[in-house]
């Protein structure tokens, strides 16, 4: 899987996941963290063409920014082990259950 990260101020927080097939798909980011307990950095993405009542699925990488904090397309990777999915899932499930931070 290949990605894209938009840098326009328009779409800044905005990237585009390429499939092994080719297809493009349009993700909204929705936020981004540090973990000191495995010292990387992390993004969750959901897709922008879902419906206001549509549940979505959120995708987790981590990823390399650069010394000016910049990400490309290279710097994402899959989260591979579970402990690591574990800690993001309690990352995901926080940000969902504290209405300042979720804006609910």
């Amino acid at each position: 899987m290949s990605e894209q990260i938009y840098g326009d101020d328009d779409m800044d927080r905005q990237i585009t996941l390429v499939d092994e097939n080719g297809n493009e798909e349009l993700y909204e980011i929705l936020f981004t963290f540090h973990s000191d307990d495995y010292d990387k950095s992390y993004v969750l993405l959901y897709p922008a063409a879902v419906g206001e009542d549509e549940e979505i699925e959120v995708q987790a990488f981590s990823y390399d920014a650069d010394e000016d904090g910049e990400v490309i397309s290279s710097d994402l990777h899959e989260i591979t082990s579970d402990e690591e999915w574990d800690m993001v899932d309690g990352v995901l499930n926080t940000f969902f259950e504290d209405d300042r931070l979720s804006g609910n």
